[in-house]
């Protein structure tokens, strides 16, 4: 039987796109899989998968022009190469038929090895820019799908397919979702969360206001892991984190979060009301570029974290924003699942 090898990490924005396609392969029988990647979140996210699992340490680069910056990034020669070589051993003896990589610094040295040995490889870009291992990586690679079409055109190998995206999130009903979280069937519902493990700006201006929130809407807040704090407030439900994000999204009308481009997608697709506030100053910029994206098609709305404290009004005018719910009506964003997998089996035969 053939075996996948799937790779990427260092956010979950990296590893859960794998897991949608691991889930869809797992349902079906007829491919085998396993996942490289570090102890960070791929191997928390993966653990109760069943996923055979084969863990190695590698090297991240640090962004900024800083002395301790440019100190760190020293060593990543001599520690890429210990990676590329604890990847090869990963790879010898898991022996996959190929390897699909989702990015994130993991990816590296898991795509040098495996063409070293001669393993075939892809890979998959979700934003609209493309990240760093992707881009270094690129020709290495038979396939390189993108979530967005004019990615695929920035790419060597690249090829528009849409975004890998979690089939259990299409499975609630507003109907369950309401009755599983005690909430009436037409009380008017925000989501807010801020990403895998919570956003702390995004947490403090919620808070802030969510007394005069709370007078309108019910809030469902996913904080992220150890941001919990005591509340008895009437109409505000919170959470460190919820696994069936797809319960939260059939219960929300509105709902505000990062930009990252698997939540972004996963909005669209559900044609979901979101008010995304881009991460700034910490990252290539890929948010701001996805939420622009989409702000110019009149698909969402954007909040710059600097605006913050005009929270409740933005929230105020994402309810009332017919223009948005309409388009969103009239898009057609839909998994990129199946054509993906369909491109693999394809390769692999």
């Amino acid at each position: 039987m053939k075996k996948i090898l799937f790779t990427g990490g260092g956010s979950a924005g990296h590893v859960v796109p794998n897991i949608a396609l691991i889930e869809e392969l797992l349902s079906e029988g007829d491919i085998e899989v396993c996942y490289m990647g570090t102890g960070g979140i791929e191997k928390d996210l993966i653990a109760d998968r069943g996923v055979p699992f084969y863990e190695i340490q590698c090297p991240k680069l640090v962004r900024g022009k800083s002395w301790s910056a440019w100190k760190r990034n020293l060593h990543i020669p001599i520690e890429f190469h210990r990676a590329k070589k604890q990847a090869l051993e990963g790879l010898r003896q898991l022996q996959p038929t190929a390897v699909f990589s989702k990015g994130g610094y993991v990816a590296l040295p898991v795509i040098a090895a495996a063409r070293t040995l001669g393993i075939p490889c892809f890979a998959h870009e979700s934003d609209y820019s493309p990240g760093l291992a992707n881009r270094l990586t690129a020709r290495k690679c038979k396939y390189v799908f993108t979530s967005f079409p004019e990615t695929a055109k920035r790419l060597p190998h690249g090829k528009y397919s849409g975004a890998p995206l979690r089939r259990s999130v299409f499975n609630a009903t507003r109907a369950d979702a309401r009755k599983r979280f005690s909430i009436p069937f037409n009380a008017n519902v925000l989501l807010v969360f801020g990403g895998g493990s919570g956003s702390v700006a995004i947490n403090n201006a919620l808070r802030k206001h969510l007394k005069a929130l709370t007078e309108k809407y019910v809030v469902l807040h996913v904080c992220g892991k150890g941001n919990c704090v005591e509340s008895n407030l009437k109409n505000y439900q919170q959470f460190e984190f919820i696994a069936d994000m797809g319960m939260a999204y059939a219960c929300a009308d509105l709902v505000i979060s990062r930009a990252g481009a698997g939540t972004v997608f996963e909005l669209l697709a559900l044609q979901k009301p979101s008010i995304l506030i881009p991460l700034e100053g910490q990252t290539r910029g890929d948010q701001v570029e996805n939420a622009a994206y989409f702000k110019e098609r009149g698909l969402c709305r954007v909040l710059k974290q600097d605006l913050l404290f005009t929270l409740p009004h933005a929230v105020d005018q994402g309810f009332l924003d017919e223009e948005m719910k309409q388009r969103l009506k009239n898009s057609d964003f839909h998994s990129g699942n199946q054509l993906i997998l369909q491109e693999l089996r394809n390769a692999l035969s």
